[in-house]
Parts: C-alpha cells; structure tokens; sequence
C-alpha cells in the first residue's frame, strides 16, 4: 500500500471527521434556537411557579436534572436519600448528578451486562458506600421487598421510575414508602384527556411500540390516590414530576392537572453534549 494511498485515507478521514462535527453543531444550534423561541419566550411558561424555564441537563435524558435540583430548591432536602430502577448502565440517568451532590442512594437494574458496567464504572461511589446496586427485574410483586433488602428508608427525597411497561402498576404497588418527589415515565402518545394503561403482565418488556405505560391521566389520577399532586412534565414530553400533598403549599403552578401540565413527545429535541456519549474515567 504506497504512501500516497494512505495519505488519502487519512485526508478522507478528516474530512467526514469534519463534517460529522459540523453537523453536531448545527444539531445543537437548531435544538437550541428551537428552545428560545417555543419554551423561553413562550408565555405559556411565563409563570415563575412553572418548572419548564429551570430544565437542564447533566446526565439526565433530557432537562430533567434541572427540574429535579429546582423542585428541591422549593421544598429543601432531608436524608437526600434517592432510588432509581431502569437506569440501564447509569450513564444517562436522573440520579447521577445527584451523586456528585453529596446524595446517596439506590439503582436497581434488570439487565446483567449492564449492571455489570455500573458496579466497573461507579466503584469509588460503591466502595463510598454512597450507591447500592441492584440487578433484579422489577415487578409490583417484588418492588418493595428490594427496598427493604436495601434498606431504603420510608421517606426519601426521591423515587425516580423508568421502566417503559408495568411504570404505572409498579408505582401503586409501593405503599410502604413515601418518597417526597416522584419522577416517572409518561406515555405521551396518549393526550391528557385520556386514561390510558397497559394490561399487566410482570414478564413482559417493552417491545418498542406505542403500547407502554400509561397516559399522563391515568397517572396523574393515580397520584392524587397517592397523595400526590402532578407539578410538571419535562419539555420532551418523557418524564413527568410528582410532589407530595403535603410539601406542595403554593410553591408550583397550579391546576395540577394533565390537562395543564401536559408536554406533547418532542423525541426530535433528543440531543446530548454536541453528540457525544457520557463518560466517566475509570
């Protein structure tokens, strides 16, 4: 192979190299001027009460980590104590960052492998006795015999649900424990006027189709029988924030209803650090 060969290879190389990061930029911008003109200046968001204007993102999907240190910034913290399930290998998760805050807490994990890539990757939280790790496939059946494995305490700051199918069964299943602030997948497909939730089936998976979960309806009706109030959905339409009755006084924007606080899917915004993936040194 001649010098001038590989030479061009390399000239090649550079330039999709190049491009590839042109295009993330332009990616960025346009989500970026998307945001300003249909969620910073919209009047809808206007209300200081309102979550939507303090998203931002860290290792969340979305704005959710802006939204989560926003809501405790109102109510204020007490053990910091957290449990998130579904957060696959933990590297886009709405847990991390809380870690780097001086939370504890625990992850439960269905898959092995990627379990197996947590406990590689978080050792000095582990070792620092600050995350517990769990691989279990979770159902309304088991859910809070693994808080009570982990020693979870009854009260903590925050539960944070994401499991794609059985989210609404496995929430109304834990009755034991009343964390102060729920995150929990919604399915927005289904608009606010509708009560919508799958058949349970605790084997079952998500299978990539519109069939999961529950309508933001269903679970805000849910939580209401909770003692819950619905204080927000993230932009995108993915996660929607639960306060408790009792913390929620006058500090979020009402009616706490589906109706007022629904997000339509805004998959298209789905974009992360200039395209690049979370990473944490080993």
């Amino acid at each position: 192979m001649g010098l001038n060969f590989i030479k061009r290879i390399r000239q090649i190389r550079d330039i999709l190299n190049t491009a590839i990061a042109q295009k993330n930029i332009d990616r960025g911008f346009q989500v970026a001027q998307f945001l300003e003109e249909n969620l910073h200046n919209n009047p809808k968001y206007a209300n200081n009460k309102r979550l939507n204007k303090s998203e931002y993102q860290v290792f969340s999907q979305n704005g959710e980590d802006g939204i989560i240190q926003e809501i405790f910034n109102r109510i204020g913290t007490t053990n910091k104590y957290f449990v998130e399930f579904g957060v696959t290998d933990g590297l886009e998760s709405n847990t991390l960052n809380l870690l780097y805050k001086q939370w504890q807490g625990l992850w439960i994990e269905g898959n092995p492998e990627d379990t197996k890539k947590i406990n590689a990757m978080f050792t000095d939280f582990i070792g620092g006795r600050k995350l517990t790790v769990k691989n279990n496939f979770i159902t309304a059946e088991n859910i809070e015999s693994l808080f009570k494995e982990a020693n979870v305490p009854a009260e903590l700051d925050l539960l944070s649900i994401d499991i794609d199918y059985n989210t609404y069964y496995v929430w109304e299943a834990i009755t034991n424990y009343r964390p102060r602030v729920v995150a929990i997948e919604y399915n927005s497909n289904f608009r606010p006027d509708t009560h919508f939730v799958v058949k349970y089936d605790a084997k079952r998976m998500w299978d990539g189709s519109s069939y999961f979960g529950a309508s933001l309806l269903a679970l805000e009706q849910l939580g209401k029988s909770k003692g819950y109030n619905l204080v927000g959905c993230v932009f995108t339409g993915t996660n929607a924030f639960f306060v408790r009755e009792d913390l929620t006084a006058d500090l979020f924007e009402s009616p706490y209803t589906a109706e007022h606080h629904y997000e339509p899917n805004r998959d298209f915004l789905y974009y992360r650090n200039g395209g690049r993936r979370n990473h944490i040194p080993a």
